[in-house]
């Protein structure tokens, strides 16, 4: 009776996902307008193959998998900090590390532009101090697409490792210490291990962010750095080329739905274990 009841419960939800979500991505995905699934493949196939669209592909996979490694490395620390933290100053603390998740895209994105550009800050900073005689080129390069999407996803990975340190006990920190064993060495075996759940949801949830996210790479890359979503923004609204922004759509969702794959497969082993 109430395995009924909750099934009824949801179904109005499942029925708006369905309706509202999955049959237009599926549609989008595999049968855009005028345009068959074969030719969606052949596409597809042309891409897998082509030097320029593997470029694409593998740039997004790199700065997506550097900027997950960049977000779990600093947002870790940070989360265990301020779960551990005794001070009142702590809940404030967190509040200011996860402010930036209210502020839009655009805007922290722009913030980029005015300190990497020839005459921002870093430039101005360089010339003056005598370190080069002309500002570098930072912007339209991996490196300013790198710090634009750690600065957009590092609060996502703050609160979400906050979430499973929370979740430990604090005893068993104090019953390693106890029996000898260092601040660090207590991080790196029973932190960290218990942990491991929420840093594996983490560090999927930053790739997954890192892949799909067009305003940053727009904006810092340019045409020169093209990811797989500016990639398809351009197909669809400028070559108008629905075969391959399908295909483009589809390569983002198999890179998406593999990793999340594999982290389930690490959060379950880290788990058990």
């Amino acid at each position: 009776m109430r395995a009924r009841s909750t099934l009824l419960l949801l179904l109005p939800g499942l029925a708006f996902l369905l309706v509202g979500f999955l049959l237009p991505a599926v549609a989008m995905l595999f049968a855009p307008p005028g345009v068959t699934f074969a030719q969606v493949l052949e596409r597809m196939g042309a891409m897998l193959t082509d030097p320029y669209d593997l470029g694409i592909i593998w740039r997004t996979v790199r700065i997506g998998l550097v900027v997950t490694a960049i977000c779990v490395v600093l947002g870790f620390p940070i989360a265990s900090l301020l779960a551990r933290s005794q001070s009142r100053w702590a809940g404030v603390l967190l509040a200011l590390a996860i402010f930036p998740l209210l502020l839009s895209n655009v805007v922290r994105t722009f913030g980029w532009l005015v300190v990497l550009g020839s005459n921002g800050v870093i430039g101005q900073i360089l010339t003056g101090l005598g370190i080069v005689e002309e500002a570098p080129q930072l912007l339209y390069t991996e490196l300013a697409i790198v710090l634009g999407l750690v600065q957009l996803f590092l609060p996502l990975a703050v609160i979400t490792c906050y979430s499973a340190v929370a979740q430990v006990d604090p005893g068993l920190d104090e019953a390693a210490r106890g029996l000898g064993a260092s601040r660090t060495r207590s991080f790196w075996t029973i932190l960290v291990p218990l942990s491991l759940p929420g840093i594996v949801v983490a560090a999927t949830l930053v790739f997954a962010g890192s892949v799909t996210a067009y305003t940053t790479p727009y904006l810092l890359g340019g045409s020169s750095q093209r990811m797989l979503s500016t990639q398809l923004f351009s197909y669809a609204s400028v070559t108008v080329d629905w075969a391959a922004a399908s295909a483009t759509a589809i390569v983002m969702t198999v890179l998406v739905f593999l990793v999340s794959g594999i982290s389930a497969l690490v959060g379950r082993k880290g788990a058990i274990s």
